[in-house]
């Protein structure tokens, strides 16, 4: 598939895959532990008795519909039945807070919302205004909530393809909210269209896949990659049942792609050297034949033995975790995008990979660096805007290129390096700016550290908050705060004056999705981080010890 100005759109090639592949596996998903499976055929049958009802329920073409659930077979069958229904899918967190929920369906005016599989759906019901028509999944009933079986009983299935404006809306995408208040980010099929055909040009090898879907839906590279690339392909997409079940699943599984954000890498290598210490592993690996058996198990064991393209991406990854893996026999494609362009920019490819970069511009991407640095985009694949926001759409683009506002290096073979983000720059009482994201990179390269933010706004120096690795937890108080400091002190020596970090904070609480301090994506909120610790920064500054314990 080339990108061409009128590819077939998502509903388009789910119907011909629906026509040509009836029989074959399009969903499964395992509801206590039983894997329930969904050919293109069944699935469609579903979709289309839904798109009738969603008719009989009085919505129109360009109505909003939000879908609130873990990822599921139904929710792709929802999204589907909203998107040949003329709607428009309003896709969410699941784990997002009762207010929030509130905020962004009144925001995003829905009509309707598919609710799923949820850790509390009373909980978040409370929040729902009372207009909306509510809609539970067959395998996650609600009480006293119509399932979708209860209201496509009676329902006779639409026929044939409808057709599809591809200019017209297709989704609005909600940020995650690193930076503050979600924003609706508005795509068109055209956009969604464009997106995929770059991707597969660009990877040519990608026929009939497995996928194996975890991350939020929601979010825009699950939804890019394993979604589309489902339905573009006509692959197969497996389900996880739930985070606690993730190695079986995974396992059971065996992808042929798969995608996971840095946090994931770093709990994958946690396990393994929980197993066996890096010395044993080492010593492994130096053996010729006992090294090629080992590494073959190892990814097994992982769930990634018949994996081809494996990727990662939705915050930066430490270039020793790459060449670790590498080690392995598993190499990570790190790729780079945003809500914004449909998580169409950079990626490194099949043999030609550089570790430490996001690698090279996709061939329908324009790519250029401002003053600052910035890295700005121009592709088809741009979002047409922030919903409601035009003032903070027009402020995105500057001569049509896409303001990114993450700081890059190009090298001279195209590969860009992130080094930052700009908000995320803050200013030490020296008047000196740090970037606190490659710092970091460095620190999360010791086996000690499992997470990292530095921080310093209006401090004399810079200095990291860290929270401990199972590993480090083992290790004597005395002897592991001495291996802290030799380490800190080499990872100064490599930075410039003004960036040298004076302490380092080991906290006991780890930072997660559900304390606040993580976005759904894993990604640090490093406002929350502020807030919460900013009272002791001082204290912590005038301390004497360079690595400080904090209950």
């Amino acid at each position: 598939m080339t990108a061409s100005h009128n590819p077939p759109s998502i509903i388009d090639s789910f119907c011909r895959f629906e026509q040509t592949k009836p029989n074959d596996l399009f969903l499964s998903e395992p509801v206590n532990q039983v894997y329930q499976h969904f050919s293109w055929q069944s699935a469609g049958e579903e979709i289309r008795k839904m798109v009738t009802a969603i008719h009989a329920m009085g919505l129109h073409e360009g109505d909003k519909i939000a879908i609130l659930s873990k990822n599921c077979a139904y929710w792709i069958m929802a999204d589907l039945a909203i998107m040949m229904a003329g709607c428009v899918s309003v896709p969410l967190y699941p784990n997002i807070s009762p207010n929030s929920l509130n905020e962004l369906l009144v925001h995003s005016d829905a009509k309707m919302i598919f609710l799923g599989k949820l850790d509390q759906p009373e909980n978040m019901r409370s929040a729902i205004p009372k207009q909306l028509i509510q809609i539970c999944f067959p395998f996650y009933p609600i009480e006293n909530c119509p399932t979708w079986t209860d209201v496509t009983r009676d329902q006779k299935p639409v026929v044939g393809k409808p057709l599809i404006d591809v200019d017209s809306l297709a989704c609005i995408i909600y940020t995650s909210g690193t930076t503050g208040q979600p924003k609706g980010v508005m795509h068109t099929y055209r956009a969604m269209n464009f997106a995929v055909a770059s991707f597969l040009k660009a990877n040519p090898t990608i026929q009939t896949e497995v996928f194996f879907s975890y991350l939020p839906l929601c979010h825009v590279a699950e939804k890019m990659l394993v979604e589309c690339g489902v339905l573009f392909t006509g692959s197969s997409m497996y389900f996880v049942e739930s985070m606690d079940r993730f190695s079986i699943n995974l396992q059971n599984t065996q992808p042929t792609i798969f995608l996971a954000v840095p946090r994931i890498w770093e709990k994958m290598q946690e396990e393994i050297l929980k197993k066996m210490t890096q010395k044993k592993l080492n010593r492994i690996l130096l053996i010729p034949i006992v090294s090629t058996i080992f590494k073959k198990v190892i990814r097994k064991k992982l769930g990634l033995s018949k994996a081809h393209f494996i990727f990662t991406g939705a915050s930066p990854i430490s270039k020793s975790l790459l060449n670790w893996y590498a080690s392995l026999g598993i190499n990570i494609m790190e790729a780079y995008g945003m809500t914004e362009n449909l998580a169409l920019s950079h990626a490194n490819r099949k043999n030609s990979i550089k570790f430490g970069t996001v690698g090279r511009p996709y061939d329908e991407v324009v790519v250029r660096l401002a003053a600052d640095q910035e890295v700005q985009v121009k592709s088809e694949a741009s979002m047409k805007g922030y919903y409601k926001e035009p003032a903070l759409s027009a402020e995105c683009f500057e001569d049509g290129f896409l303001r990114t506002g993450d700081q890059g290096s190009i090298d001279a073979d195209g590969f860009l390096t992130i080094t930052g983000r700009i908000k995320d720059q803050f200013k030490t009482s020296k008047g000196k700016y740090i970037s606190p994201a490659p710092i970091e990179n460095q620190l999360l390269a010791n086996n000690y550290i499992d997470q990292a933010c530095v921080v310093g706004h209006a401090m004399p120096h810079a200095f990291a908050l860290c929270i401990l690795s199972e590993s480090a937890k083992n290790v004597e108080k005395i002897q592991l705060t001495k291996d802290l400091i030799a380490f800190l002190k080499s990872v100064n020596n490599n930075l410039e004056h003004h960036e040298r970090i004076a302490k380092l904070i080991v906290l006991q609480e780890e930072w997660t999705i559900e304390n606040g301090v993580l976005t759904p994506t894993l990604k640090i909120k490093r406002n929350i981080i502020d807030a919460k610790y900013q009272s002791q920064y001082v204290g912590w500054n005038i301390a004497n010890e360079m690595v400080i314990f904090c209950d």
